[in-house]
């Protein structure tokens, strides 16, 4: 975990992330607070979604931005048609371009350029687009920003660029990586993320705590054992938590049928791919058990491979977390995607569900765009985490106005403090709590 702070005044935060999160499951969050949220590469929405109604928050999204013209329809679908489609250099660029006023910005920079994926990293102009993101972030007058990526992101170059930017804009940072299946997705999925703050300091509430505990033997790919647990954590989601109600798969198209069977649909294997998939019919079984199973119907390539990872067709547990869900979930062949009991690859909706995504989600688009939405989304139930981190630190911008209109005693650094908060908003008056 990366910390780095301004010097300066930094408000109390009056609340913790763990009390936060215990308050949106009951549904006792503040709903009048006009919390202002921007999403840039916003996908379909999975920060969003985090942010929203969906998952007990109140945010309410005013702009987003993605070059993909169907994520940005799914996007609208569900947050209001304020999504603007193209490359966010040209839109920042056009002068006819506003960019609204927001207390928070979130959004995750294409990650392929940090990606282990991508072998030909250097002079990749997709790693520079965390600068049109602080761009935003200055132009909407916001106090905090959430920055998403994968892992490799806070090891880099541009790490510590992005630090020395947000510190030169008055900035206090944390950053952390953080597990989908610590905080109740039912996937092991890594992320990255940058939480900055002007006004208090975030490593007050972030990381968020862990809410849930892992199975027996399972082995973390990132040791971040610093985090701790809610009081009351329950184990791990899994694959069974999460499909286990839903029946076989009908058609090969999405469904005119209501969620969660619309998207539940599979594909028509051939006669020797159904081979493949019935000849390793045990959980947890892969590309090898074929190989020493089947070697008649294991592909030329697998036979002579020595190394490489075991997850390629390989069969999900019924009782652990998913793998990572990527976008061709729907092909065995590029990973751990068959069910753990039926003879196919793992649906939408299912692929949907390992990334916490409520049933009443709109997807729009064809059937491939649905699945490049589905896999590059963050998790939505881990996104929802990090709001109530963010939530933590809004509420006690607002509790320090709140307190000095009511007069009850402030100490002399809110007072100063209180006096920053409305200078700035003197500049910006569309800032906070409009």
């Amino acid at each position: 975990m990366h910390i780095n702070h301004n010097k300066g005044t930094e408000l109390p935060v009056v609340i913790s992330d763990e009390q936060v999160y215990h308050d949106r499951l009951a549904g006792r969050l503040n709903d009048k607070l006009s919390l202002r949220v921007i999403d840039l590469f916003a996908g379909a929405g999975g920060l969003s979604a985090g942010f929203s109604h969906f998952f007990g928050h109140h945010f309410t999204p005013v702009w987003a931005n993605d070059f993909n013209s169907c994520a940005a329809e799914s996007y609208n679908a569900n947050f209001g048609h304020h999504c603007r489609v193209g490359d966010i250099v040209d839109i920042l660029d056009n002068p006819t371009t506003i960019i609204p006023k927001a207390d928070v910005v979130i959004g995750g920079p294409p990650c392929q350029g940090f990606s282990l994926l991508n072998k030909n990293k250097e002079g990749d102009a997709r790693k520079q687009l965390w600068i049109p993101f602080m761009d935003v972030v200055r132009l909407s007058g916001a106090d905090v920003f959430v920055m998403e990526n994968v892992p490799e992101l806070l090891s880099s170059l541009e790490c510590r660029e992005i630090y020395a930017m947000a510190n030169a804009m008055g900035f206090k940072l944390v950053s952390a990586k953080l597990c989908a299946a610590d905080y109740g997705v039912p996937q092991i999925r890594w992320r990255a993320f940058i939480v900055g703050c002007k006004f208090a300091d975030p490593q007050a509430v972030f990381p968020p705590k862990k809410t849930h505990f892992p199975h027996k033997g399972y082995r973390q790919r990132f040791v971040e054992s610093s985090i701790p647990y809610i009081a009351d954590a329950q184990p791990f989601r899994t694959v069974k938590d999460a499909i286990g109600d839903l029946p076989a798969p009908q058609g090969t198209i999405v469904r005119p049928e209501a969620p969660p069977l619309d998207l539940h649909f599979g594909r028509t294997p051939t006669a020797k791919s159904l081979e493949r998939y019935r000849s390793i019919p045990e959980e947890g079984m892969n590309r090898v058990d074929l190989k020493r199973i089947a070697p008649e119907l294991t592909p030329d390539c697998w036979m002579r491979k020595k190394s490489g990872g075991t997850d390629l067709f390989g069969r999900l547990w019924w009782n652990k977390p998913s793998v990572t869900i990527r976008t061709e979930f729907y092909k065995p062949e590029k990973g751990r995607y068959l069910h753990p009991v039926q003879d196919r690859p793992i649906t939408h909706r299912e692929a949907a569900r390992f990334q916490s995504f409520p049933d009443e989600f709109k997807f729009t688009g064809s059937k491939v765009e649905i699945a490049k939405q589905i896999g590059n989304a963050v998790p939505c139930q881990l996104a929802a985490r990090v709001a109530d981190c963010v939530y933590a630190l809004l509420l006690s911008k607002q509790e320090t106005i709140s307190s000095h209109h009511s007069r009850e005693p402030v100490s002399g650094e809110a007072e100063g403090l209180y006096k920053k908060i409305k200078a700035q908003e003197a500049r910006s008056p569309q800032g906070l709590f409009v």
